[in-house]
């Protein structure tokens, strides 16, 4: 991939997600199974409305089935699965629709609480979607009204997954498919808090004393969906919450709003200020104290602990009653 973004002066290369490489794999292999002939490059349009031209490597045509790979390029971002062979095998099946699962190297989900339930291969919704959607593409155009299925595998997955937080978030056996904008945009730390600062300085010359701050896309899609936000500027901040406040606070703006998922920001209640989960994580202790001072009893305590996400950990303070009551308190502690 040769698309770039300019952080900090820093010109930086973009990349693909895993979920990128799934989709990109399965529309290859779902083009030469309908058509019996080899193709070594494929076109993919992420969500993000990027436009990828993929080599497609390690093809084997069989008589009723296809794999092939796509190597997973993260650009100029650090990352474990740099130069893994994300597989798809496509096959027909009875049936309409496209069906879709994962092979050796792809976890499976064992806790509640993730993207996909329990039992479910790691792939999650995006790429589902993904997969779905240019596996349709290439039945519509070729006019095959039949089902297809799809098997995603990483054959180094297993390994590379001891290096991610796989385990312990319940994903056993290999690592997830991923992606929101189907694009990784590299994250050099200075370069990246740099730019944030940027441009909050932008805004305040401006004469702007409002703004609007965010970790990334799910505050971003919430951001977007209520129109009293849309006028505000927004300012994407990553895990530098405290970084973006203190400049804040130094160019004289007087008002910020911050709008995240919980799973960042419940940090921000036990005072950490850096949220990447390198720096600190806490979550669950958070959550557990909270809902104990709103008056969970142990048992609730427990469960709260032993909850994968901080979504699962909220269905907890939910049943036990007190889900009003420790919201308010966390949001207490994230303001002040």
């Amino acid at each position: 991939m040769e698309e770039y973004i300019v952080r900090a002066g820093k010109r930086l290369r973009l990349g693909y997600t895993t979920g990128s490489c799934a989709a990109a794999a399965a529309k290859a292999a779902a083009w030469m199974l309908l058509t019996g002939r080899r193709r070594e490059q494929i076109g993919l349009t992420t969500p993000g409305g990027v436009r990828l031209e993929l080599a497609v490597r390690a093809i084997e045509l069989g008589a009723g089935q296809v794999s092939c790979a796509i190597e997973k390029d993260p650009g100029d971002d650090p990352d474990v699965t740099r130069g893994t062979l994300i597989f798809a095998a496509v096959s027909k099946r009875d049936g309409p629709g496209v069906w879709i699962d994962g092979g050796a190297g792809v976890g499976r989900v064992t806790r509640p609480g993730l993207d996909q339930p329990v039992g479910a291969a790691a792939i999650n919704s995006v790429p589902r979607k993904m997969i779905r959607e240019n596996v349709g593409e290439v039945c519509r155009a070729l006019d095959y009204q039949g089902g297809l299925s799809v098997v995603i595998s990483a054959p180094e997955g297993e390994a590379l997954a001891k290096k991610t937080f796989n385990p312990r978030l319940g994903i056993a056996g290999g690592i997830s498919i991923l992606g929101t904008t189907g694009i990784v945009e590299p994250r050099s730390l200075a370069a990246l808090r740099d730019s944030i600062e940027l441009e909050i300085r932008q805004h305040a010359a401006m004469g702007r004393r409002g703004v609007v701050l965010t970790p990334g896309n799910y505050g971003g899609q919430f951001i977007s969906g209520h129109f009293h936000l849309n006028g505000a500027p927004v300012v994407f901040i990553s895990n530098f919450v405290g970084d973006a406040i203190d400049c804040c606070v130094r160019e004289g703006f007087t008002n910020v709003l911050l709008v995240g998922h919980i799973g960042k920001l419940v940090k921000v209640a036990g005072g950490i200020m850096d949220t990447h989960s390198r720096t600190a994580d806490c979550r669950a202790e958070i959550l557990a104290a909270h809902a104990a001072m709103a008056g969970a009893g142990a048992k609730t305590v427990r469960e709260i602990m032993s909850s994968v996400t901080t979504t699962a950990a909220l269905e907890v303070i939910e049943a036990a009653g007190v889900g009003d009551a420790a919201r308010a308190s966390l949001a207490a502690a994230i303001e002040d």
